[in-house]
C-alpha cells in the first residue's frame, strides 16, 4: 500500500488514517471484510484475500502514514514479517546482525534459512569499532533491533545506515510513535504489530514499511506467494488499536521511567537497563533518536529470578509485550530459550535477567507489587 504525505500531527494521522470503503453507510469505523473471494473486475481490484483485502489496505495505509513511509505491507505476525524479508534473499547471501536479537529471529536465521544457504554473522553493533565489519563483509542485509530484546541496547541507526548496506530495523520495542527508522536512513522498518501498535494483546500481526519501491515489491510478493497475510479480523483489530498508540505510549513511557528509577535503588537489583535513564550506556543516543524510552525495562536480580516473577500479582509471567497490562518475562527460559546457553550468556542474558513490559496501570500500584515481590 502506498501512502501520501504526513503533514498532520501523529495522533491526528493515527485517528483519521485507515478509514475507507464505507460505501453508502457513512460508517465512521470500517467493517471487517470476512470474505475470501471477490468478483472479478471490481473497482477496487480485489480478487482473493491472500493477495489483498480492504482491511489489509486500510492497515497498510495507516501504518505507512505513521512510519513516514511510501509503502507498507502487513503480515500474519512479526515472525511472518521477518520471513518475508529474509525469504527475499538468495543462497550465498550474508546477513550481518546485532548479536542481541530476538530469540525467534536467531532461531530462524540458524535453523531455517541457514539450510538454504543464507548465513548470518553477529556483532556487537552498539560499538562503532565493529562497524568496519559491515563494509568488509558487504552483506546483503544488516539486521538491527533498537532497543534490542531483551538487553535494551540502543544502536546508532543513522550511523550504521550511512555505511551503504541495506538496513532493516526491528522497531517493535519503540513503535513509530517514538522512533521512525526510515527517517534515520534505514531501508526497512519492521514491527510486530502484535505488540505496541495493536496494544491490547488480542491479535497477531506484523508490518514492513519502506520507501524503496523494489523492496516493497518483494514484500507484496512474499505476502501472496508464501501465504503470510493476516486474517481480515486481525488487520481490523490492529487498525483499531493503532488509533490510540500515542496516548498509550505516553503512559507506558511515564510508568516505565518511574519504575526504572525506583528499581535502581533496590539492593536486590544488580543493574537496570532503561534507555532514558542516565545510567544507560547509550542514553544520549537514545534521547537523540527516540522521543521516549518506551515501556520496556530489563534488570538482573541477585537471587531466584523466576521465584520473583511468580510472586508478582500485577505483572503476569507471560510471553509478548506492549499491551495495556503489565507483563514480566524470564528470557532465558522463555523468549530466548531457543538460543544456546553459551550464546545467551556471552551477550549478557543470564538466568538472573528479567524483562518488564510496563502497562498503563496506576504506577503506585505497580511499584507496590514490585516491592512485595522483592
Amino acid at each position: 500500500m502506498t501512502t501520501k504525505g504526513n503533514k498532520k500531527g501523529f495522533s491526528t494521522r493515527a485517528v483519521h488514517s485507515g478509514r475507507g470503503f464505507v460505501g453508502n453507510t457513512g460508517a465512521v469505523m470500517p467493517p471487517v471484510y470476512l470474505t475470501s473471494t471477490f468478483a472479478q473486475g471490481n473497482a477496487d481490484g480485489f480478487d482473493y484475500t491472500r493477495s489483498g483485502n480492504p482491511n489489509f489496505r486500510l492497515l497498510e495505509q495507516s501504518i505507512a502514514t505513521l512510519e513516514g513511509a511510501e509503502h507498507a505491507t502487513c503480515f500474519a505476525s512479526g515472525v511472518s514479517a521477518i520471513t518475508a524479508v529474509v525469504s527475499s534473499l538468495k543462497s550465498g547471501d550474508l546477513i550481518v546482525a546485532e548479536e542481541n536479537i530476538y530469540g525467534c529471529t536467531y532461531r530462524m536465521f540458524e535453523r531455517v534459512f541457514a539450510k538454504f544457504g543464507v548465513q548470518a554473522r553477529y556483532f556487537d553493533l552498539s560499538r562503532s569499532e565493529n562497524w568496519p565489519q559491515i563494509s568488509a563483509l558487504k552483506p546483503a542485509l544488516v539486521w538491527l533491533e533498537s532497543p534490542t530484546n531483551p538487553l535494551l541496547k540502543i544502536l546508532d541507526i543513522a550511523g550504521i545506515s550511512a555505511l551503504g548496506a541495506p538496513v532493516v530495523v526491528d522497531n517493535t520495542f519503540a513503535s513509530p510513535f517514538l522512533q521512525r527508522p526510515l527517517e534515520l536512513g534505514a531501508t526497512l522498518s519492521l514491527s510486530s504489530t502484535t505488540k505496541y501498535i495493536n496494544g491490547h494483546s488480542d491479535c497477531l500481526g506484523g508490518i514492513v514499511a519502506t520507501n524503496d519501491a523494489a523492496w516493497h515489491k518483494r514484500m507484496v510478493f512474499a505476502q501472496k506467494a508464501l501465504g503470510l497475510q493476516p486474517s481480515p479480523f486481525d488487520a481490523w483489530l490492529t487498525t483499531r488499536g493503532q488509533r490510540t498508540l500515542a496516548v498509550r505510549m505516553e503512559r507506558h513511557c511515564a510508568n516505565a521511567l518511574a519504575l526504572a528509577g525506583w528499581l535502581e535503588k533496590q539492593k536486590r537489583v544488580r543493574w537496570v537497563r532503561y534507555p532514558f535513564l542516565p545510567s544507560h550506556p547509550q542514553n544520549q543516543l537514545a534521547r537523540k533518536q527516540m522521543s521516549g524510552g518506551s515501556g520496556m525495562i530489563t534488570i538482573e536480580l541477585d537471587g531466584d529470578a523466576l521465584a520473583f516473577c511468580r510472586k508478582l500479582e500485577l505483572f503476569t509471567l507471560a510471553e509478548s509485550l506492549g499491551g495495556v497490562e503489565s507483563l514480566i518475562c524470564h528470557p532465558a527460559t522463555m523468549t530466548h530459550a531457543g538460543v544456546p546457553k553459551a550464546v545467551r550468556e556471552q551477550v549478557g542474558i543470564t538466568d538472573g535477567v528479567v524483562r518488564f513490559s510496563v502497562g498503563i496501570e496506576d504506577v503506585a500500584d505497580l511499584i507496590a507489587d514490585l516491592e512485595q515481590a522483592l
